[in-house]
């Protein structure tokens, strides 16, 4: 018997309702009732469970019984949290990168910073806001991957994935304003500057100080929707 529709469904499960959750379609303490779960995804009962389960791993979703499940709750401490650890695994990334990444590594890291920093004729504010986040997290890994750490940026995408929801609050006030988008550019453009000239030090400096630029945005975000 072939299990890979029986997956693909799990997987659609999981991609839904993370996308939903990280968009603020269900809010952090909702009850995830099954019955409009169900609906919304037109999906059984197997695959969503699948789906809870892994979203309970990673954190976005906590099991309140046997039966039951709530998106796991926001707080101050855990952005905090989250961030700081994010910037100083980020920095030490960096740091390997530039020790070992080769010129196929520079020139993909050129060719994502180029991608990110054109214009895009987008139909919209989601699409503007997906292209964008593509192309930023693209940029990003592309700087990491120069670790050669599978270990390291397993940690890396795990940290990546609890931080998704903070970080969605903090794109929504970035993305949509021209002046903090030639903000961010300006600070990537910096960024490559120094990665390229192998000055470790500053790199790993401006790195660790650009992820923690979002966190007063965040927490502000926070405080005026009743989260923080």
């Amino acid at each position: 018997m072939d299990s890979t529709p029986k997956q693909n469904l799990g997987i659609s499960a999981y991609r839904g309702l993370k996308h939903d959750i990280i968009r603020g379609v269900f809010q952090p303490g909702e009850k995830l009732l099954m019955s409009r779960l169900k609906q919304r995804y037109e999906l059984g009962v197997g695959p969503l469970r699948e789906a809870l389960s892994q979203l309970v791993a990673e954190r976005l979703v906590v099991a309140i019984s046997q039966r039951g499940y709530r998106v796991a709750p926001m707080s101050r401490e855990e952005l905090a949290d989250l961030y700081d650890a994010r910037a100083q695994l980020e920095g030490l990334v960096l740091e390997l990168a530039i020790q070992r990444g080769d010129d196929a590594w520079e020139a993909d890291v050129l060719a994502k910073a180029h991608t990110l920093a054109k214009v895009m004729e987008v139909n919209g504010p989601d699409e503007m806001l997906d292209i964008w986040d593509t192309r930023h997290k693209a940029f990003h890994t592309a700087i990491a991957a120069g670790c050669n750490s599978p270990h390291l940026l397993q940690v890396r995408e795990n940290l990546f994935n609890q931080v998704e929801r903070y970080r969605h609050l903090w794109l929504c006030e970035t993305v949509f304003s021209d002046e903090a988008l030639e903000r961010k550019r300006q600070e990537h453009s910096a960024l490559v500057e120094v990665i390229l000239a192998r000055d470790t030090d500053t790199a790993c400096r401006m790195m660790r100080d650009h992820l923690m630029t979002p966190v007063p945005i965040i927490l502000e975000v926070m405080e005026r929707r009743g989260l923080a």
